[in-house]
């Protein structure tokens, strides 16, 4: 069921528009003209991918903090430069700067003065860099990558505006190393450390955040309207552990680009920015008495208030959010026809509607004469019925592979995340050990005399199960993926993160 909600706001502005924001790097390493080659081709490709009234916005970050406005006759960058420590914050606000406004163009009218405005971009010199940062022991240069700030100071930015100016912001940043300067700056000596001679889990100690700092920013995100994606093009260590949360909670997503050589980076970014989306997204679930809700699984966050409700920024046809669930007593289900396990999920987003499809969906049909795109903010609503399974046999033959495996992915993550990857490796092996001793007893596989089995041949290839019989080879292949592998055979703590975001 959809019902088209009417939205006042909608109503007396045709189109709230949706913001591209682009933060990128002015890096100074030795492939940073590779790197700045790479976003120029990728950002080229947003441009012709992005949705008619969209505004744009183009800002770079090292020691400072740079501002375009690529509204004028020739680009003009406005810099603020960004306090070395930890807790510093701006010396002046953005919108003092340049005005929010000015700062974001038309996609449709500067098209061509914003990709003017990309080829102006390059590496921040050494010699900035040494005057704004300092050097370090044995003159190392030290800092160049205030990401933190940046990303505080540009989501209170665009804040300010929030429902008025626009409907949804979305923050592309690019990143070729880690933040190491400023408010949010991370340590990244803990990946050199030697977990092995000091009998610890080398694992358990590169999975966790070091800072609360970016979980903290994304809440401030979410206020604000925004959406952020992180793309690191990188082979150091940047760790993604604690900067994954900036994207995943705010509803964006989290890319890995170990080379700039055969980075798939500008066809990502068209693929994404061409998809049809919804942002504003109320997810909410409910259940009839006798289940509830478990866990629940993706790049979400729950409202504080209720229950079984979850807030989602920006989402796409992609996207896929998972939940298991747990009974509300050792009853279980009612054998009754009438009282049947029941399940409704309400989701109330928003879409951008072009003209004609928006004269279409108003009662009558009545044209609007409206030449732009609009605002609507709609609610679906399903509600599904499902058969008990009246023996384990009908139970088993109802099982999907592919959902088993995507809830099984899901678990495991969260285990790696709580307890270590070999925790996780543990609960698979014996998830599968435990359903194929529960499928041998249920087919009488296996006779007991006085307590000890008499056939020692035990079916591990679910034979008499054709839906079971994928899950053996599925559980072996996830046990062999970098994502469950531990850090002595070489899987890279980023490149495990950048994993479990892609899953999640």
């Amino acid at each position: 069921m959809l019902i088209i909600i009417p939205n006042k706001s909608a109503a007396d502005i045709p189109y709230l528009q949706s913001i591209s924001l682009i933060c990128i790097e002015g890096c100074n390493d030795q492939a940073s003209e590779e790197f700045l080659e790479l976003i120029k081709s990728a950002l080229l490709a947003a441009l012709e991918a992005l949705a008619p009234g969209s505004l744009f916005g183009l800002a770079t970050f090292s020691h400072k903090l740079g501002l375009y406005d690529v509204q004028g006759p020739i680009p003009v960058v406005k810099n603020v430069f960004i306090p070395p420590d930890a807790e510093g914050t701006l010396p002046i606000e953005l919108e003092d700067v340049m005005p929010l406004l000015q700062f974001l163009a038309p996609v449709e009218t500067c098209k061509d003065r914003i990709a003017s405005a990309l080829e102006t971009l390059r590496p921040t010199t050494s010699w900035e860099r040494t005057t704004a940062a300092g050097q370090g022991l044995d003159g190392v240069l030290i800092g160049g990558r205030g990401f933190g700030m940046a990303m505080e100071a540009l989501c209170n930015y665009l804040g300010s505006e929030y429902g008025n100016t626009f409907a949804l912001a979305r923050v592309f940043a690019f990143l070729s190393g880690p933040p190491d300067y400023g408010a949010g700056q991370l340590d990244t000596r803990r990946y050199g450390e030697q977990y092995a001679s000091k009998g610890e889990d080398a694992d358990r100690a590169l999975l966790p955040e070091q800072t609360p700092f970016y979980k903290d920013l994304a809440a401030v995100a979410v206020q604000a309207g925004v959406c952020v994606d992180i793309f690191a093009v990188t082979n150091e260590y940047t760790d993604l552990a604690s900067l994954k949360f900036l994207s995943i909670e705010s509803g964006g997503s989290l890319f890995l680009y170990t080379s700039t050589e055969d980075s798939t980076l500008p066809q990502d970014m068209y693929r994404m920015l061409s998809r049809p989306y919804a942002f504003g997204c109320v997810l909410r679930l409910r259940t009839s008495t006798e289940f509830k809700p478990g866990n629940s699984y993706g790049h979400f966050f729950p409202d504080p208030q209720y229950e079984n409700v979850q807030h989602i920024i920006c989402c796409d046809s992609y996207a896929t959010y998972a939940y298991d669930f747990v009974f509300e007593n050792n009853v279980g289900f009612s054998r009754t026809k009438s009282d049947v396990p029941t399940i409704q999920i309400a989701f109330q987003y928003s879409v951008v509607v072009p003209p004609q499809e928006l004269s279409i969906s108003n009662s009558g049909g009545v044209s609007t004469n409206r030449t732009k795109h609009s605002l609507q903010r709609r609610l679906r609503i399903r509600t599904l019925q499902f058969g008990v399974a009246q023996n384990i046999h009908e139970l088993y033959d109802s099982c999907d592979p592919e959902v088993v495996l995507s809830l099984l992915v899901h678990k495991v993550i969260l285990a790696s995340l709580e307890e270590g990857v070999r925790e996780g490796r543990i609960l698979l092996q014996e998830w599968l050990v435990i359903l194929t001793a529960q499928y041998n007893d249920a087919y009488k596989l296996i006779q007991y005399n006085n307590g000890s089995s008499v056939r020692s041949q035990i079916d591990v290839a679910f034979s008499q199960c054709p839906q079971l019989q994928p899950l053996p080879r599925l559980i072996f292949a996830l046990l062999r993926n970098p994502l469950l592998r531990f850090h002595e055979e070489g899987v890279h703590p980023d490149y495990r993160i950048y994993l479990q975001c892609l899953f999640r």
